[in-house]
Order: structure tokens, then sequence, then C-alpha cells
């Protein structure tokens, strides 16, 4: 998938902001200031839905990197192991029909388990018809909107009391460019929303692009969050297949937190994708430097290779975590506002879609600058 900022024509701004060079990060601190970060984590912890315990991984045929692993050995084996072994999101959507939705997420959630009803499993929903460039030019019909909910109700079911994250629907910006400024799509999103969140252990995370695709600008972050029904969730994720750093998208999840509160909606959280980005780049920079398709930039060749595709932070609940070299101003806000870095995004596969490639997949596990999880 691709950023696809132009194709918003309703928020004229994000022209404007095009033009904006990357966020620094802001210079380390002293380790007294990293203390607190890791004090503040601690105490955040005990109200994390996704810390502790163990977080499952799915080892099937529906995650194309698992065979290839299987059959390899020695140092490709080794390296196909980051991938496979990490916990991941698996993406559900449409393509997964309304009467085989329910039976999909059942397998799924075994295998993921392994027989541990506390292990923690991820989903992403992909699930809108329309959506992307076509959710620009129309609306969904009535059988749509109305398998949809099927869907997700089925979805739900299936899903049942399993202890669960749940990126929900990605490119969710996409909502905002409905035609004739309708509602419709974000309305459906917050049906998904509420259906999942009344779940008893599901944790809901409404997908709301990236600090790129935002531009900066949480008050976009937020008109898509409230129409899309962020009060009824746990909050929000940021980043799938972009490949921006965390520590930007955890400063700018933050001041969406701040302009949620500000309407009067507090007690958010986000979570942030961190599967492709360890040697994070911008839309733009991508455009300038590497040109061909956002969704399939430049794997990384060498360790030491700057902006290029790698995997990023392993899967993990401990954000504040020194090992991950972020800037205390950083540790402080991931936490304080961030639940879990996810791997939703897939640079092991082509166009993050499909299918498997093993040169890719290969060369992002050989090159990350993260320690495995």
């Amino acid at each position: 998938m691709s950023p696809r900022l132009p194709l918003l024509p309703l928020l004229p701004a994000l022209v404007v902001a095009l033009l904006l060079a990357l966020v620094p990060a802001a210079p380390a601190g002293s380790s007294s200031a990293g203390a607190a970060a890791e004090r503040s984590s601690e105490a955040a912890a005990s109200d994390n839905p996704l810390a502790g315990g163990t977080w499952g991984v799915y080892r099937g045929g529906a995650e194309m990197a698992w065979a290839p692993y299987e059959r390899a050995s020695g140092r490709k084996r080794d390296l196909l192991g980051r991938i496979a072994h990490a916990p991941k999101a698996k993406w559900f959507g449409d393509w997964i029909a309304d009467r085989d939705i329910a039976a999909k997420v059942r397998e799924y959630v075994a295998n993921a388990q392994g027989g541990d009803r506390d292990a923690l499993v991820q989903l992403t929903v992909f699930r809108m018809v329309p959506w992307e460039h076509e959710a620009c030019t129309r609306l969904p019909t009535a059988a749509e909107k109305a398998s949809y909910k099927r869907w997700i109700r089925s979805f739900a079911g299936a899903l049942g009391d399993t202890r669960a994250a749940v990126v929900l629907q990605p490119d969710g910006p996409f909502a905002l460019c409905a035609p004739r400024g309708s509602t419709q799509l974000s309305r459906l999103v917050g049906y998904a929303a509420r259906t999942l969140a009344a779940l008893p252990r599901t944790s809901v995370y409404i997908e709301v692009g990236s600090a790129g695709w935002n531009h900066l600008d949480p008050q976009l972050a937020v008109t898509q969050l409230v129409r899309a029904g962020i009060r009824k969730v746990r909050g929000f994720h940021l980043n799938t297949t972009h490949y921006e750093t965390t520590a930007r998208q955890v400063r700018f999840g933050a001041r969406v937190v701040e302009a949620l509160a500000a309407r009067g909606i507090t007690g958010k959280h986000f979570t942030v994708d961190t599967a492709q980005n360890g040697r994070g780049f911008t839309w733009e920079y991508n455009r300038k430097h590497h040109g061909g398709r956002f969704d399939h930039a430049p794997a990384c060749r060498t360790a030491k290779q700057r902006r290029c595709v790698t995997l990023g932070i392993p899967p993990t609940w401990r954000v504040a975590d020194e090992r991950w070299g972020l800037p205390d101003d950083v540790r402080r806000l991931a936490a304080e506002h961030v639940d879990g870095y996810l791997w939703a995004g897939r640079p092991w596969l082509r166009r993050q879609a499909k299918p498997f490639d093993l040169g890719r997949a290969l060369a992002v596990a050989r090159t990350t600058p993260y320690p495995a999880g």
C-alpha cells in the first residue's frame, strides 16, 4: 500500500505539508531521565491490556513466511526465524467470505495460542468495501453495508473471549475522502469498533495512518477517530505499512492523545507499527530518492545504510526499554501513552501484500539494527 496523500481532496492543507522536512529527533537526555521513563513504563503496565504474558505466534500456511522458514537451514533459517517467530497481526479482509470468516478466525486463534488461553493474539481487520482509491469515488451499496456488518459480527463471535489486539481498518484516513463529505464509511468502522470493543478481552486500535500521512496535524486524526468511534475503544494505531521512525510516530501520537483530551475524550492510548521502519524515512524522502512505489521501497542492502526498509523494533509491550535506543523524551511519551509496538506491516512480502519475497525477507532480517525480541 502507498500513502496516497494526494487522494484526500477534502483536506487541501495536506498539500502544503508535503514540503515539510523530517522532524529531527530530540537529543538523548540524561540517564536519570531514562530511569524515569522506565519507572513510568512499569507503572503504566498495570493499566496496559497488552502487557505481560505471552504474545502468540501463528505457525501455519496463512503466514507466508512460515513455510519458507521451515524449508530453510543454516544462516537462512536463522534469518527467516526473526520473521517467522515474531508475534504478528494477521490480516483479515473482504477476500474472506462472510460464511468463512468465523472458521478462519477460530483456526488462527487456536494455532497462535497453542493451547495457552491467555496468550495475546493480534489481528488486522481490513474489511471495508469500497476502500482506498475507490472510497474517494463511491459509497457502499446497501448490500455491501449489510455484508460488512454480517462479516464483523461473525468475526467478533469467533473471537469471543480471546485475549486479542485488533488493528481496525488500515489506511483509515481514506474515510475522510468519501464523496460529498459522507460519513458512511466512518460509521461502518464505528460499528466494527463498538462490536469488537464489547468483547471481554479484545483491545481495539483504530488505524489512523501515520504522522506523515496526517502531515503532523493531529486535528485531522482526531476528526477521523471521533467519526470512527474512538470513545468506545482502547485507542488508535499508527504507521501500518509506512516506514517512518518510531520516534516520529510516538511524538505525533502523543499530540493526538492531547488533542483528543481537549475534545473531552480522555484515557486513550495507541500502538505503533514497527515491522518495516528500522531505518525510517518519509514518503517525501522515498519519492525524491527512491522513486517507484512507496509500499515496495528498497530494502536495506547493508547494516550501515540509512533510510531504507528493514525490520524495526520487535513486537513488544516494553515500549520504553532502553534497548530500542529511543531518545529520552520519546521513551517518556511511550511509557505514558503507547501500549505496544506491533507488526501489522509485512515488508517481507511484495508490496507488503503478496507473494512472499525470499530475497527481501533475508535482506530485512539481516540488516535490522534491533536485537530479536
